[in-house]
């Protein structure tokens, strides 16, 4: 495990066509390529002196005690609280973001404090009274701060507490396998099922398939996973058929999260989704899956 430090490990040194020092961020498949000073797509990374720094490193934008199954997590700890935390900066650009304040913002456009993984951790320990697990990484994407989630999460593990990763998922094999040991619960968005969705919102789906599988096999981390319903782009009972007879063949108990769309960032030319339709899409995916839910009715 790397000492704690807002540098990566996940690069590649590179050369321009004019001889200048560049280098390429290999956490996601954005893979972005970046002269000196530049940000990556996500706006929360960059180049510093020939390396990728985790320019949102203990930058918090959000921290609240919450009910654990805001994350959501259905059937881990059941009435609990866990930590919460995020900073600023995505590497999706969802038009339906609920979160895009953050999320869609970088460093000169958020409202940030700092704060030490020693100090996070601490305050983690101090809010057990209160019924906390331990901490989540939430709010933005914590991919992004890989960083600042490993080394909080290594602190965490040595003080007794559970981490939980809420993540979009697109990040590469390497780093996932690394960051996997450390998380004991994760919510993964699964945005839509199909390569054309995630373009539209500036990912891979092969990816986070991977990072899906990644988390199902994993034996000491809880999975469940999230889909935001949206009328007319993901509502279709084909595609949430397809969605939980996928998921259904990595574990028939995976939790699954059918949430309604409410309009917002871009997204704001149609209605909410139906109540009806997410009862009807439970239904559709409970032909596959033990354990399915409603969100946001």
């Amino acid at each position: 495990m790397s000492a704690a430090s807002p540098f990566s490990e996940f690069l590649q040194p590179l050369t321009t066509e004019s001889g200048e020092a560049a280098v390429r961020c290999t956490l996601c498949p954005h893979l972005c390529r970046l002269a000196e000073g530049e940000r990556g797509f996500c706006r929360a990374r960059m180049a510093q002196q020939g390396r990728i720094m985790d320019e949102n490193y203990g930058r918090v934008t959000s921290l609240a005690l919450d009910p654990i199954e805001k994350k959501p997590l259905a059937r881990f700890h059941a009435g609990s609280f866990v930590l919460s935390v995020g900073s600023y900066g995505c590497n999706l650009d969802c038009p339906f973001c609920q979160n895009a304040s953050i999320a869609a913002a970088c460093a000169e456009e958020a409202s940030w404090r700092e704060i030490t993984p020693e100090a996070l951790v601490g305050l983690a320990c101090d809010l057990r009274e209160r019924g906390n697990i331990g901490i989540a990484y939430t709010y933005n994407e914590p991919i992004v701060g890989y960083e600042f989630v490993r080394d909080c999460a290594t602190l965490a593990h040595e003080a007794g507490l559970e981490n939980v990763l809420v993540s979009n998922g697109m990040i590469n094999a390497r780093p996932l396998k690394e960051l996997l040991p450390l998380i004991d619960a994760a919510n993964v968005d699964l945005k839509g099922f199909s390569d054309e969705f995630y373009r539209w919102v500036g990912g891979d789906f092969s990816c986070v398939k991977r990072s899906i599988e990644a988390f199902a096999s994993c034996p000491s981390c809880h999975l469940e996973v999230t889909t935001l319903v949206i009328p007319d782009m993901n509502d279709a009972d084909s595609e949430i058929e397809a969605a939980s007879s996928w998921l259904a063949s990595l574990s028939p108990d995976i939790p699954y999260h059918l949430s309604r769309f409410h309009p917002c960032h871009r997204l704001c030319d149609r209605p909410p989704t139906p109540r009806d339709t997410i009862y009807r899409l439970v239904e559709v995916a409970r032909r596959h899956l033990t354990y399915v839910y409603a969100g946001n009715c």
